[in-house]
């Protein structure tokens, strides 16, 4: 029997990389999960497509505005609050500047550092394919 996930909450990510770093935030101090790292980005709305709530959840918590390009991972994680598919994109900065909105901080981490940084658990897997990806790019 196949377990239904009736309170499964889908979440996407933005992985934007430039210059050979990423871009990586700080979760405020009130939140779930506070002062960890993540991928920023956030919940879908009822009607949304991963791609536009990306877009959307970018503008509202970075102030940038981003074009996304392919998926990087796709994984699914149980919290004690309930359980998550964490949807990754890579994506472009195309406006805007950083304006942290509701993040503690916000930084560019290159390959080396990325591991160093305390994510969220459900984060952990895209942090392992980016450094690779990172590592590959310093390569090249």
């Amino acid at each position: 029997m196949v377990e239904e996930r009736v309170n499964l909450q889908k979440v996407t990510a933005a992985v934007i990389i430039e210059n050979g770093k990423v871009l990586v935030a700080q979760r405020a101090v009130n939140d779930k999960l506070a002062l960890k790292w993540e991928f920023p980005g956030g919940k879908l709305e009822t009607g949304e497509t991963p791609e536009v709530c990306l877009v959307r959840e970018i503008k509202e918590e970075l102030n940038l505005n981003i074009a996304v390009d392919s998926l990087c991972s796709a994984t699914m994680y149980k919290y004690d609050t309930g359980e998550i598919e964490l949807i990754a994109y890579y994506a472009k900065i195309i406006g805007g500047e950083i304006k942290l909105n509701v993040h503690n901080d916000a930084r560019w981490v290159d390959s080396k550092s990325l591991n160093d940084y305390d994510f969220t658990p459900a984060d952990l897997p895209i942090v392992e394919s980016v450094s690779k990806v990172l590592l590959l790019n310093s390569c090249l």
